[in-house]
């Protein structure tokens, strides 16, 4: 526009009497990327022409899996099987070469129970052979009573006459402790005047370790039993005990 004023002023011709026409250009009318970008598209997956929008179809799996949880559970089993196998087998060697075996022991207390709890002993008294009840040092006066009650008056260490376990625990020691030990099913000490008891209830008793402890100011009694009846078939020469 300012170009055509320009050219008729150069030219001498009234500014006012030129007419301007401008001409509008028309905007091209560009489609919609969108649109166009869709209709490619389409367009493709309609053909089939590009392998990357080919339908895809399902893979069909079930039967691998099936199979391979098969297998699996196969070689389960068979591991169960070598491992029961080989169980056995160890049980067998060392039931024939080692019958003490820890294995062994726990199998036994399975099927036949603690064998220390279900053996019973039935020795019976006259079985034992009887041990002093108080050391050989020691010169105690032990006198035995018609009915077999031993009884002494001394400082000294007390003996069970025999191996056993002690049972019972009673008294205190201001008024003396009782203990009962029992050697077998029917063959039992009782002992009564005891200072100190050395062992706890339960506790294996030994004829050569000392039971308990007189301080000598009290009378100590030493009774042996067979079925709860009071024996009367002893003897004692020189602190030793002995069955008449």
């Amino acid at each position: 526009m300012n170009e055509e004023l320009d050219y008729a002023e150069m030219l001498e011709i009234p500014v006012e009497t030129v007419s301007v026409n401008r001409k509008e250009r028309r905007r091209r009318e560009q489609p919609d990327l969108q649109e166009q970008l869709v209709q490619e598209v389409n367009e493709k997956m309609e053909t089939g022409g590009d392998p990357a929008y080919a339908e895809s179809t399902p893979i069909a799996r079930t039967d691998r899996i099936a199979g391979q949880k098969q297998k699996t559970a196969r070689r389960v089993i068979i591991g169960e099987f070598v491992a029961v196998c080989a169980l056995c087998a160890a049980i067998f060697l060392t039931n024939i070469f080692m019958a003490d075996s820890a294995i062994n022991t726990f199998v036994r207390g399975l099927f036949h129970g603690n064998s220390e709890t279900v053996k019973s002993d039935t020795r019976a008294y006259s079985d034992f052979k009887l041990s002093p009840i108080v050391s050989d040092s020691v010169d105690a006066d032990i006198t035995v009573s018609s009915t077999g009650v031993l009884s002494f008056v001394e400082r000294c260490s007390v003996y069970s006459p025999c191996d056993g376990k002690l049972v019972s625990v009673n008294g205190n020691a201001q008024s003396g402790y009782t203990v009962e030990i029992q050697h077998s099913d029917s063959f039992s000490t009782i002992v009564s005047g005891l200072d100190t008891v050395y062992s706890a209830q339960g506790e294996k008793i030994y004829s050569n370790v000392p039971l308990g402890f007189s301080d000598g100011e009290g009378e100590v009694r030493v009774m042996l039993y067979s079925d709860g009846n009071l024996l009367s078939c002893l003897s004692v020469n020189e602190n030793t005990l002995a069955w008449s």
